[in-house]
């Protein structure tokens, strides 16, 4: 049985997913806008990339009163499990599902110090 997992992220989806993700509550349009660096995107912008993200199933919504208009947006999916399901993706479409591979090409096409590989071996051997 093939696992599911959720369409990638483009770039900008993942600049609003990065402002959920460090948030430690459900965030407004307004508030996920005030987080944002300088350029800061339209509102409507924001507000796009939410209803697409919502869509892909990243991030829910809900309104803190029945009778409020604002939503608030919270991720489904921690910045953890997200990483995890890109990596194996990665691994599986690149790699042949291969750990082994995947491993030595970014040993291979790293630049990594001597301290860098230690801890590596560390984390093999531990």
């Amino acid at each position: 049985m093939e696992k599911k997992t959720k369409k990638p992220l483009t770039r900008a989806e993942m600049d609003v997913m990065n402002v959920l993700w460090d948030a430690s509550r459900a965030l407004t349009v307004n508030e996920i806008l005030e987080r944002y660096p300088e350029p800061k995107p339209a509102y409507t912008t924001v507000a796009t990339f939410l209803k697409i993200l919502d869509a892909k199933g990243y991030v829910e919504h809900k309104r803190k009163e029945a009778t409020g208009r604002t939503f608030y947006f919270s991720p489904m999916l921690s910045r953890e499990k997200y990483i995890t399901q890109v990596v194996n993706d990665v691994k599986d479409t690149l790699f042949g599902s291969s750990a082994k591979s995947f491993c030595s090409f970014l040993i291979q096409n790293e630049e990594l110090s001597d301290e860098d590989l230690r801890e590596i071996l560390d984390l093999i051997q531990n």
